[in-house]
Protein backbone atom coordinates (compact mmCIF):
# COMPACT_ATOMS: atom_id res chain seq x y z
CA UNK A 1 0.00 0.00 0.00
CA UNK A 2 1.35 3.49 -1.30
CA UNK A 3 1.83 6.28 1.57
CA UNK A 4 -1.00 7.89 -0.32
CA UNK A 5 -3.32 5.26 -0.68
CA UNK A 6 -3.01 5.30 3.03
CA UNK A 7 -3.86 8.89 3.51
CA UNK A 8 -6.75 8.84 1.55
CA UNK A 9 -7.64 5.69 3.34
CA UNK A 10 -7.42 7.12 7.10
CA UNK A 11 -9.03 10.91 5.90
CA UNK A 12 -12.11 8.95 5.03
CA UNK A 13 -11.93 7.08 8.27
CA UNK A 14 -11.45 10.13 9.99
CA UNK A 15 -14.80 12.11 8.62
CA UNK A 16 -16.93 9.17 8.60
CA UNK A 17 -15.84 8.55 12.31
CA UNK A 18 -16.57 12.53 13.17
CA UNK A 19 -19.98 12.44 10.91
CA UNK A 20 -22.97 12.41 13.61
CA UNK A 21 -26.75 10.72 12.76
CA UNK A 22 -29.31 11.93 11.51
CA UNK A 23 -31.88 13.43 14.05
CA UNK A 24 -34.42 10.85 14.76
CA UNK A 25 -38.09 11.94 16.22
CA UNK A 26 -38.82 10.06 19.16
CA UNK A 27 -38.28 10.23 23.78
CA UNK A 28 -34.98 11.09 24.59
CA UNK A 29 -33.23 8.24 26.12
CA UNK A 30 -31.32 10.75 29.00
CA UNK A 31 -31.51 14.53 29.84
CA UNK A 32 -28.55 15.05 26.85
CA UNK A 33 -29.73 12.55 24.27
CA UNK A 34 -31.44 14.42 21.05
CA UNK A 35 -35.36 13.62 20.96
CA UNK A 36 -38.40 15.05 22.69
CA UNK A 37 -39.16 15.64 26.72
CA UNK A 38 -42.21 16.43 28.63
CA UNK A 39 -42.60 17.55 32.32
CA UNK A 40 -46.28 17.74 33.79
CA UNK A 41 -46.16 21.29 35.75
CA UNK A 42 -49.81 21.44 36.54
CA UNK A 43 -53.09 19.92 35.18
CA UNK A 44 -53.14 21.36 31.38
CA UNK A 45 -49.51 22.95 32.08
CA UNK A 46 -46.48 20.88 30.35
CA UNK A 47 -42.66 21.76 29.57
CA UNK A 48 -42.26 20.37 26.31
CA UNK A 49 -38.44 19.94 25.00
CA UNK A 50 -36.55 19.29 21.88
CA UNK A 51 -33.25 18.50 20.99
CA UNK A 52 -31.23 17.93 17.96
CA UNK A 53 -28.18 16.75 16.05
CA UNK A 54 -26.71 19.39 14.05
CA UNK A 55 -28.75 18.37 10.76
CA UNK A 56 -32.03 20.34 12.05
CA UNK A 57 -31.39 24.09 12.40
CA UNK A 58 -33.30 26.26 15.11
CA UNK A 59 -36.41 26.77 13.23
CA UNK A 60 -36.26 22.82 12.69
CA UNK A 61 -36.03 22.11 16.22
CA UNK A 62 -38.67 24.75 17.11
CA UNK A 63 -41.02 23.05 15.04
CA UNK A 64 -40.36 19.85 16.27
CA UNK A 65 -40.77 20.75 19.92
CA UNK A 66 -44.24 22.48 18.38
CA UNK A 67 -45.19 18.89 16.81
CA UNK A 68 -44.98 17.54 20.51
CA UNK A 69 -46.67 20.09 21.89
CA UNK A 70 -49.57 19.62 19.49
CA UNK A 71 -49.47 15.97 19.90
CA UNK A 72 -49.27 15.77 23.95
CA UNK A 73 -52.33 18.51 23.43
CA UNK A 74 -54.31 15.97 21.43
CA UNK A 75 -53.33 12.95 23.92
CA UNK A 76 -54.93 14.62 27.11
CA UNK A 77 -58.09 15.56 24.96
CA UNK A 78 -57.24 19.05 24.00
CA UNK A 79 -57.69 21.30 20.44
CA UNK A 80 -55.31 24.03 21.13
CA UNK A 81 -52.24 25.04 23.48
CA UNK A 82 -51.03 28.20 24.23
CA UNK A 83 -47.37 28.57 24.06
CA UNK A 84 -46.63 30.47 27.73
CA UNK A 85 -42.77 31.08 27.20
CA UNK A 86 -40.28 29.29 24.55
CA UNK A 87 -36.45 29.16 24.36
CA UNK A 88 -34.20 27.72 21.35
CA UNK A 89 -30.63 27.84 22.43
CA UNK A 90 -27.38 26.39 21.30
CA UNK A 91 -25.68 23.33 23.57
CA UNK A 92 -22.88 22.34 21.46
CA UNK A 93 -20.45 22.53 18.25
CA UNK A 94 -19.60 25.06 16.78
CA UNK A 95 -19.67 27.19 13.73
CA UNK A 96 -18.42 26.05 10.68
CA UNK A 97 -14.70 27.50 10.14
CA UNK A 98 -13.67 29.67 6.59
CA UNK A 99 -10.58 29.74 5.19
CA UNK A 100 -7.12 31.30 6.53
CA UNK A 101 -4.28 32.71 4.77
CA UNK A 102 -0.99 32.87 6.73
CA UNK A 103 2.60 34.84 5.86
CA UNK A 104 5.98 34.39 7.57
CA UNK A 105 9.26 34.79 6.61
CA UNK A 106 12.85 34.64 8.15
CA UNK A 107 16.27 35.89 7.44
CA UNK A 108 19.66 34.30 8.58
CA UNK A 109 23.24 34.09 7.74
CA UNK A 110 22.06 31.96 4.68
CA UNK A 111 19.93 34.46 2.89
CA UNK A 112 16.14 35.40 3.49
CA UNK A 113 12.42 33.22 2.70
CA UNK A 114 9.06 33.87 2.79
CA UNK A 115 6.05 31.36 3.14
CA UNK A 116 2.72 31.55 2.71
CA UNK A 117 0.18 29.33 3.61
CA UNK A 118 -3.40 28.72 3.19
CA UNK A 119 -5.96 26.29 5.81
CA UNK A 120 -9.08 25.38 5.13
CA UNK A 121 -12.04 23.87 7.14
CA UNK A 122 -13.22 21.14 6.03
CA UNK A 123 -15.22 20.24 9.45
CA UNK A 124 -19.38 20.18 9.27
CA UNK A 125 -20.97 22.74 10.89
CA UNK A 126 -21.91 21.32 14.47
CA UNK A 127 -23.88 23.65 16.12
CA UNK A 128 -26.68 21.60 17.74
CA UNK A 129 -29.94 23.15 19.13
CA UNK A 130 -32.60 22.66 22.11
CA UNK A 131 -36.40 24.21 22.31
CA UNK A 132 -37.84 24.03 25.85
CA UNK A 133 -41.48 25.30 25.83
CA UNK A 134 -43.98 25.78 28.58
CA UNK A 135 -47.48 25.42 27.14
CA UNK A 136 -51.25 25.36 28.15
CA UNK A 137 -53.74 22.93 27.32
CA UNK A 138 -56.91 24.48 25.95
CA UNK A 139 -60.43 22.83 24.70
CA UNK A 140 -63.00 24.15 22.93
CA UNK A 141 -63.08 26.91 20.25
CA UNK A 142 -59.57 28.51 19.98
CA UNK A 143 -58.90 31.89 21.15
CA UNK A 144 -57.74 34.45 18.56
CA UNK A 145 -54.07 34.90 20.02
CA UNK A 146 -50.81 35.42 18.27
CA UNK A 147 -49.34 32.49 20.93
CA UNK A 148 -52.50 29.84 20.36
CA UNK A 149 -52.18 26.96 18.21
CA UNK A 150 -54.54 24.75 17.02
CA UNK A 151 -53.05 21.15 17.50
CA UNK A 152 -54.11 19.51 14.78
CA UNK A 153 -53.21 22.39 12.23
CA UNK A 154 -49.75 22.01 13.94
CA UNK A 155 -49.38 18.44 13.21
CA UNK A 156 -50.55 18.67 9.33
CA UNK A 157 -48.00 21.63 9.34
CA UNK A 158 -45.17 19.69 10.66
CA UNK A 159 -43.20 17.00 9.54
CA UNK A 160 -40.48 14.41 12.02
CA UNK A 161 -37.72 13.78 10.22
CA UNK A 162 -37.41 9.91 10.91
CA UNK A 163 -40.02 8.20 13.61
CA UNK A 164 -38.73 6.01 16.00
CA UNK A 165 -40.00 2.96 17.16
CA UNK A 166 -40.50 4.51 20.78
CA UNK A 167 -43.20 6.85 19.22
Amino acid sequence: MTARTFAIGALVAGLAACATPATVYGPAESSSAVGYREQVLENDRYRISFRANPDQDAAGVEDLAMRRAAEVTLREGGDWFRVVTRDTERYGGRDKGGTSVGVGGSTGSFGSSVGVGIGFDLSPDSRRYETIMEILIGSGAKPDEARVYDARAVLTRTTAPTVSSGN
